[in-house]
């Protein structure tokens, strides 16, 4: 029996591939709509982001989220991203 294949993703802030279990990803709905998906099942464009300070700061001074999803990325997302990363 073969192992089950293990989805790899790539973090936007430091473009390392890691399993997507290991990243918190950001959505992108059909409407626009830019949201936190814990699960990663909902449905949209999604970017990811390692669980790292560091790769988020990175994501947030770059614009790399901005430029993933060609739209600008309001403040409460990178709220809510600030929280996930244990606050400030």
């Amino acid at each position: 029996m073969k192992p089950k294949k293990v989805p790899l993703r790539r973090c936007v802030a430091c473009h390392q591939m890691k399993d997507k279990r290991e990243l918190i990803r950001v959505v992108k709905s059909p409407e626009g709509e830019i949201f936190i998906d814990p699960t990663g099942k909902k449905n949209g464009r999604g970017a990811y982001l390692c669980k790292d300070l560091a790769c988020f700061e990175k994501a947030r001074k770059s614009k790399s989220l901005n430029r993933e999803f060609k739209t600008e990325i309001p403040a409460d997302i990178f709220e809510q991203l600030e929280e996930q990363y244990g606050g400030k």
